[in-house]
């Protein structure tokens, strides 16, 4: 169960090797070693060196960390990957925490591109959604933090394939915390800006960037609070309501 000061003693990373995820697990194993015990994790992730340093990175801090092989592109795979994380008894909070941002012009002219980017950033989320709804349903509890992206709330010409599925992605994932509700279950839905991390390697980075601790200090918190959706920065949050309004012909001329 989730403590009184918002603490899970257990953890599901859906894409386990993700920079925020990760310092997220982090900070809930500092508290739990600050308190005498210690975190499970189970870590979801394709094999590999990024996920054998990152599953070792979490035992150094001190926790249980089961590994398991997750492609979230394949329909099997995502199911098996629910069945065993839920295998050894009940999940506290699961993180779902994948996804790809690829080549913004490739991803509306190549259509291999566009239908890999669709399944893994949002079909795949939408059906782990659904089956992470039936555990938590059935546990009575549950908490599920969806990272989205402040890209999703007002589609832009830039990267309007991805930004259009961070859009379903998030209405996904508010939709299902009302779903959720009289069961007992909670979902955060997590919206930051540009982070800097593995995905945004190389990039120019935006205006009001973060790093992937900052991201995880403001969703611990968030958790702990019971707060259903957050910006990282909180600034974001005032930007966008401008933003969403600004009437179309002079939105295609901002430099964003």
């Amino acid at each position: 169960m989730i403590d009184a000061l918002g603490v899970p003693q257990s953890l599901l990373l859906l894409g386990g090797t993700s920079d925020i995820a990760l310092a997220i697990a982090h900070r809930y194993a500092a508290t739990r070693h600050e308190q005498g015990t210690s975190l499970r994790v189970v870590l979801a992730a394709r094999p590999g060196e990024r996920r054998t340093a990152a599953a070792n990175g979490l035992r150094d801090a001190g926790c249980t960390v089961v590994e398991l092989d997750f492609e979230a592109s394949d329909a099997t795979s995502r199911q098996r990957v629910i069945e065993q994380a839920f295998a050894e008894g009940d999940l506290d909070l699961a993180v779902v925490a994948f996804g790809i941002l690829g080549d913004a012009e490739r991803a509306w002219t190549d259509a291999t591109a566009t239908l890999e980017m669709a399944e893994i950033n949002f079909t795949a989320p939408v059906h782990l959604g659904a089956l992470l709804a039936d555990r938590f349903k059935g546990q009575g509890y549950g908490q599920v933090v969806a990272l989205s992206s402040v890209a999703g709330e007002r589609v832009r010409r830039s990267n309007f394939v991805y930004g259009s599925t961070k859009a379903g992605f998030d209405g996904f994932y508010l939709g299902l915390g009302e779903a959720l509700r009289p069961f007992g279950a909670r979902v955060l839905v997590v919206r930051p800006g540009f982070v800097r991390s593995k995905m945004t390697d190389g990039m120019a980075e935006a205006p009001l960037a973060v790093t992937p601790d900052e991201v995880a200090g403001a969703t611990v918190a968030a958790v702990r609070d019971r707060r259903e959706l957050i910006w990282v920065p909180n600034t974001f949050r005032y930007v966008m309501a401008i933003l969403r309004h600004v009437p179309r012909p002079i939105f295609r001329r901002l430099p964003i």
